[in-house]
């Protein structure tokens, strides 16, 4: 039983849901909070105040048709939503009027879980009935709330699996009654020296949970989507796993949990049974943020940059990125966006560039992602 949607409620959200994943497209995570944000214009000297946060997402925005054809939707941070360009086109009507879809980040952030060895939950439950209805009449379709478990010897623990598949089936009950589709996103960390085959215990166990959890509280599987972790050992295992046990662990873990209800997932690429894209942040605007460097004579540059990460993705998640445009420069990788700098590099046999490991294309389903 879904929740007490109308028929046309739940065709909407079914459809921007459908749209989000449209092949060869993902999302721009651009929901930076002040703080998060200040670290990046601190990479380039610029100062963290409102109009510099502003004039480096008026450069994202702004980038023309071109962004269009690999952005399918952008999450914004609460002040996002009601900043403007330097001619007073508010930045969400920029958006839909290129066709992309504007979506909020909702959650208010990880909070310690009471009873437990360190683990968290995520607030951000109050007043969200009442924020969501604002966002949604103020231009937003989608939104994301993010909860964060860890494995260790005794982690997670029943009750953090539990406490956030609740929190994650609630915020996803209140966002559809108003019309938002909401981005479920249960993050397992790659922290840890975990083996592979421990993480993709845990995330069978943790999915199993978030869907039980959402049919529980009547959410329209349809008219969601899901934000996963990809199944890898902890950055500290001694043990060594190739990309295509990475990309078999995790599209079995899929296999195993996900409902083909669910329109899509929103971090890797592939195949149905359900649309699987990227949604990334850093990938998308650290070479644009670097070229940018908050001059206003280089905004053409930084975008040029973001377009090239857009587009890359773009190719990558239909497992086309060898098509990649002729001028284009090859990015570097960053494997799912959790690879440390001084991580091992392997080498392109074609362009000599290095490169973090990915999961390759393995049967059309999971292709090396760049940013």
């Amino acid at each position: 039983m879904d929740a007490p949607l109308t028929a046309e409620l739940k065709a909407e959200l079914k459809k921007i849901a459908e749209t989000i994943v449209t092949p060869g497209k993902g999302i721009l995570a651009a929901d930076e909070s002040t703080g998060t944000m200040g670290k990046r214009l601190a990479g380039i000297g610029v100062e963290n105040v409102e109009e510099n946060r502003r004039a480096y997402r008026q450069l994202l925005f702004t980038s023309g048709a071109e962004m269009a054809k690999s952005i399918s939707g952008v999450i914004l941070f609460h002040e996002t939503v009601y900043q403007k360009a330097d001619d007073g086109t508010p930045f969400v009507k920029i958006l839909r009027d290129n066709g992309i879809i504007p979506g909020i980040k909702v959650d208010k952030g990880v909070v310690s879980l009471a009873g437990t060895n360190g683990e968290g939950t995520t607030q951000g439950l109050d007043g969200l009935a009442e924020r969501c209805a604002q966002y949604k009449k103020d231009g937003c379709d989608f939104a994301k709330w993010r909860c964060v478990l860890k494995i260790s010897d005794h982690t997670p623990s029943e009750l953090a699996i539990k406490e956030n598949a609740n929190v994650l089936a609630r915020y996803a009950t209140i966002c559809q009654q108003n019309g938002l589709v909401p981005i479920v996103e249960p993050e397992i960390l790659c922290d840890g020296n975990h083996t592979l085959e421990r993480c993709q215990t845990v995330t069978e166990a943790v999915l199993s949970a978030q869907y039980k959890a959402l049919v529980d509280h009547h959410v329209y599987l349809e008219g969601t989507l899901l934000k996963p972790n990809m199944v890898t050992a902890g950055q500290s295992c001694p043990t060594k796993y190739t990309p295509q046990d990475v990309a078999k662990a995790t599209v079995t873990a899929f296999q195993r949990t996900l409902p083909a209800a669910v329109p899509g997932v929103v971090f890797l690429s592939g195949k149905k049974p359900w649309a699987l894209t990227f949604s990334f942040g850093r990938a998308l605007q650290a070479s644009a943020l670097k070229a940018w460097s908050g001059k206003t004579e280089q905004v053409k540059a930084g975008q040029v940059e973001f377009l090239k990460r857009a587009s890359a993705n773009g190719l990558a998640c239909q497992g086309k990125y060898s098509d990649l445009p002729s001028g284009f420069l090859a990015p570097k990788v960053v494997f799912m966006q959790v690879v440390k700098p001084d991580e091992p590099k392997t080498k392109n046999d074609v362009t000599g560039e290095s490169y973090a490991k990915s999961p390759k294309k393995m049967d059309g389903g999971i292709s090396r992602q760049r940013i």
